[in-house]
């Protein structure tokens, strides 16, 4: 006789599969992740902060009593709007850093907690607290600086265009990702340009999400746009002199200078140094491993497409990062580590799970603890790793505001005092300190001839800065060279200081 049976159902697609449920625990586990950042930077990052070189250009364009300082091509306005709020109101540093570290813990869980309906919380959970607390998330938290929000901002993104792939493009789906995408893109218009790529390729066929991306593009890149027509005769001369400032673009393998520069460097340009610390690197170096690894178990458990437009927009993020410039810094790849940790956190979630699943015989059970203990203590070093670097790059940044403080107030007491005129080595960041604006004659920086500068010292009080015992500049005044400071990173510092100006007529410089 025949057994009747009830057909076989079909094999459900990926985009078929039960939704995820978001777990309750999601956002306090991620809000704990939060906090403990925030911890770290307080005990680690903010105390006795001072702002560093790019952050003086920045915070110097938002308001107070501090000249603007040049605002090269390659720069965007969008941290200037960030940190306006508080910078207008009040000169305080630890306010500024305590500000930014809130408002980018914050960000991060918003931007982890997108994906929620597409990975599992302990993914996310996972994927977030390794991502916080790598060293370049920890240090540029409370910085003025573009790199984490461009992170935080292409993880938002791409999680709402994955949503929209999956399960539909709602409100929410494109608002959230024009937003987003404005977002980095108002941060540094290159990012943009790169997270925007793989993102429309993939809505192509989706013409509301492919509108709301490339509507978010065209806002964020309204201002840098305007100023281009303003200041440089176009967006596309612009460009051309961004190109130059950075070192133009071609064919730079720089992975060995990005992995060089995971030791402590924030900036490695020209990156001829030493690789001291090796160890530093090992995580950097298995993380393409365990993406992929990520990659596999996602698909098999059905959230490939998920996963692998996170993998694919790291990729397009990195690739300049990586091929095309010269010259290192961790903060350029915190976009792609961002994205990264998604496959890396299914990864790790497996390897628990396998680390723990034998537990039939007493035997299978002690090797099933052995290998979680040993995991664990892996991810212990990677971690006693990050704080290590962490430390070591605070202690250096303060160094150098340290520096830079002392020049400004050797500065003062010569005479130097607001309104006054810098110029010379390291005079954006000096300039700031002294409450002074400043001028190069040369450079990237490239604000005021010569001649003007000669002029503008009949006004206010001007001086020429020299490091390191370098030669006095052919557009210094004549007068007996002045001891500033000695100097940590530099050596000495001398100025070059004009003559007092008449003060019949007193005026500030045009900033």
């Amino acid at each position: 006789m025949y057994e009747l049976r009830a057909p076989s159902p079909p094999r459900m697609r990926e985009s078929a599969k039960p939704v995820p449920r978001s777990s309750p625990r999601l956002l306090p586990c991620l809000a704990v992740i939060a906090v403990v950042c925030i911890a770290v930077q307080l005990a680690f990052v903010i105390p006795e902060s001072g702002l560093g070189w790019d952050e003086t250009v920045y915070v110097s364009q938002a308001g107070g009593d501090i000249p603007a300082a040049f605002f090269s091509a390659p720069r965007a306005r969008g941290i200037s709007y960030l940190v306006a709020p508080v910078a207008a109101l009040t000169p305080s540093v630890t306010v500024l850093r305590i500000y930014l570290a809130l408002l980018s813990a914050g960000a991060l869980v918003g931007a982890f907690r997108v994906w929620r309906t597409l990975l599992p919380g302990r993914v996310l959970v996972c994927a977030g607290a390794l991502f916080a607390t790598l060293w370049p998330t920890l240090f540029y938290g409370p910085m003025a600086m573009p790199n984490l929000w461009c992170a935080l901002g292409a993880l938002a993104a791409t999680g709402w265009v994955a949503r929209a792939v999956l399960r539909g493009a709602g409100r929410a789906e494109l608002v959230g990702a024009g937003a987003a995408v404005a977002v980095v893109v108002l941060m540094r218009p290159a990012d943009g340009a790169w997270l925007a790529l793989p993102l429309l390729l993939v809505t192509l066929v989706r013409p509301r999400m492919f509108a709301a991306l490339a509507a978010g593009l065209l806002a964020g890149a309204a201002p840098w746009i305007v100023e281009a027509f303003a200041h440089y005769g176009g967006p596309l001369t612009r460009l051309h002199r961004a190109s130059e400032i950075q070192g133009g673009l071609g064919w730079n393998l720089a992975v060995d200078d990005q992995a060089k520069a995971l030791e402590g460097r924030t900036l490695c340009r020209p990156c001829t140094i030493q690789w001291k610390r090796p160890g530093a690197t090992v995580w950097w170096a298995l993380l393409p491993f365990l993406a992929t690894g990520g990659a596999v178990v996602a698909r098999r458990a059905g959230r490939g497409t998920a996963i692998l437009l996170a993998t694919g927009t790291a990729v397009s993020l990195a690739v300049p990062y990586l091929f095309l410039i010269e010259y290192a810094a961790p903060r350029f790849l915190l976009p792609a580590y961002a994205l990264l940790s998604l496959p890396v956190g299914e990864c790790l979630v497996r390897l628990y799970a396998w680390a723990r699943r034998p537990a039939g015989r007493s035997g299978r059970t002690v090797a099933a603890q052995w290998r979680v203990v040993a995991l664990a203590a892996v991810l212990a070093a990677h971690l006693a790793v990050q704080l290590q670097v962490t430390s070591r790059v605070s202690a250096s940044s303060h160094s150098t505001s340290a520096d830079f403080e002392a020049v400004a107030a050797a500065l003062h007491r010569n005479g130097i005092r607001p309104p006054c005129v810098i110029s010379g080595a390291q005079a954006v960041p000096i300039a700031y300190y002294a409450g002074c604006a400043s001028r190069q004659t040369a450079g990237h920086d490239k604000s005021i001839t010569p001649a003007g500068l000669r002029e503008a010292a009949r006004r206010v009080p001007t001086a020429v800065l020299v490091a390191g015992g370098g030669p006095r500049p052919a557009y210094a005044p004549s007068g007996p060279p002045v001891f500033l400071a000695e100097t940590r990173d530099a050596g000495p510092y001398i100025g070059y200081l004009f003559p007092p100006p008449d003060r019949s007529g007193p005026g500030r410089p045009d900033s």
